[in-house]
């Protein structure tokens, strides 16, 4: 098998959908030797900000001098930044073995697993043939009938921000998203919860109560942001001070110290874990894609969110670094099974004016039908038939009228839009 073919099996039309349950990808780990059970985990879950606390968190425990393995979803480039050991992507030769050696006994299955199994199937081989340390776990979707959810009790469960998303499947009501989520609590495992809403707090606590966990939460008081800007933060946390990170967003610094939190969780059940592994692990974080800068001159930033919360706290950003109002020209591409009402009137609050894509994507909403719901705001939008043509005419109108451009949508944007930059205005 090639790597070509491996990417061809794991994206097949047999493989396809959503179907939450376990029994698949139970039965595909055990054929295997259930490679998870030879591992510890951190498990995180939640609609909003959990990537970025698990890429934060995994720098973390690598800086404190553990082999670490992270799982996450979406990727932006390449496929193989699904599972990394030691910052590092999975190979394209570790990755065609290990779906070589799988796919005998995924195809025997009578009910095949989904696209999202077969692939978290892979990465706890992996983690298990790397021999990590200790695994980020993220999950794929909600978190009770998430495939990642047959692990035994992690060392850690964290739970994020939670809203609206997925509600066909995890719930109409923060609620019930919230006991989805909640499903990644196990006996005796500690519990940190980082998000902001009272009634998923509620949800959460309870859980945790039941399951006799260590429960706790970050105290956003005791956070003083001493510098925000598109290349950072400098804040103080409690008694740490001087706490800096490279990524932009008026939303790091709250996710930077619930990893402090996570981290110092996992230190009091024994890991070797510093003020100083924190910092420098910290301080050396990548995470691309989320209010990332891109360019300088002009001014180019991407950012990923794409749900009602995920907009907001791109906008929030943006009034921060630039100003309040119309100030910034935007380019923009979505999901169709997103809120995309929402998110034409919050991108409306801060766009002077609009450049619609279509993403590539069978889900994407149509660069029309998008550029329709801005007009309704009263803001110029311009549908662009390819994301070249779209980048080419908002980076010219963001230097004709001297206004950052901001990127902003579905992730599927992120690399041909990268790729488009460096043609129309390569970095210097």
């Amino acid at each position: 098998m090639t790597y070509k073919e491996a990417l061809e099996h794991i994206h097949s039309i047999e493989w396809r959908g959503s179907r939450p349950g376990l029994s698949r990808i139970r039965e595909l780990c055990a054929a295997i030797g259930n490679p998870q059970k030879n591992l510890c985990f951190v498990h995180v879950a939640g609609t909003n900000g959990k990537g970025s606390f698990c890429a934060m968190l995994e720098s973390v425990l690598r800086a404190s001098g553990y082999k670490t393995g992270l799982f996450t979803s979406p990727y932006v480039k390449t496929f193989r930044e699904r599972m990394r050991v030691g910052g590092e992507n999975i190979t394209e030769e570790e990755l065609t073995s290990i779906i070589e050696f799988k796919k005998p006994f995924a195809d025997s299955m009578a009910d095949l697993p989904t696209e999202f199994e077969l692939i978290t199937a892979a990465a706890f081989e992996y983690f298990r043939r790397s021999r990590c340390d200790i695994v980020v776990l993220e999950v794929g979707m909600g978190g009770r009938l998430d495939s990642t959810n047959i692990i035994d009790p992690p060392e850690l469960a964290a739970i994020g921000e939670i809203s609206l998303d997925h509600t066909s499947f995890l719930g109409s009501t923060i609620k019930a998203i919230a006991g989805e989520k909640a499903g990644i609590i196990k006996d005796d495992s500690p519990v940190l919860f980082y998000g902001t809403d009272k009634e998923a707090y509620s949800v959460i606590e309870s859980a945790a109560k039941n399951h006799g966990c260590e429960f706790r939460t970050p105290d956003y008081d005791a956070l003083f942001v001493k510098k925000s800007t598109p290349h950072g933060s400098i804040f103080d946390y409690k008694e740490m001070r001087d706490v800096k990170i490279p990524l932009a967003g008026l939303y790091q610094p709250k996710n930077a110290t619930a990893v402090i939190e996570a981290a110092q969780m996992l230190a009091a059940k024994g890991w070797n874990i510093t003020e100083e592994t924190i910092k420098a692990g910290l301080l050396s974080v990548s995470w691309p894609a989320r209010f990332e800068l891109l360019r300088e001159n002009p001014i180019i930033i991407f950012d990923g969110g794409h749900n009602p919360q995920g907009v907001r706290a791109c906008a929030d950003s943006v009034a921060a670094y630039f100003g309040t109002g119309r100030c910034v020209t935007v380019l923009t591409g979505i999901m169709k099974d997103k809120d995309t009402d929402v998110a034409a009137s919050v991108i409306s609050e801060m766009a002077a004016s609009v450049y619609t894509v279509t993403p590539a994507n069978a889900r994407a909403l149509s660069a029309a039908e998008y550029a329709v719901k801005f007009r309704e705001h009263s803001v110029p939008a311009t549908p662009c038939e390819t994301v070249g043509d779209g980048v080419r005419a908002a980076v010219a109108d963001a230097v004709a009228n001297n206004r950052p451009l901001i990127i902003n949508g579905s992730l599927y944007l992120y690399e041909e839009a990268l790729r488009e930059l460096d043609i129309v205005c390569p970095k210097s």
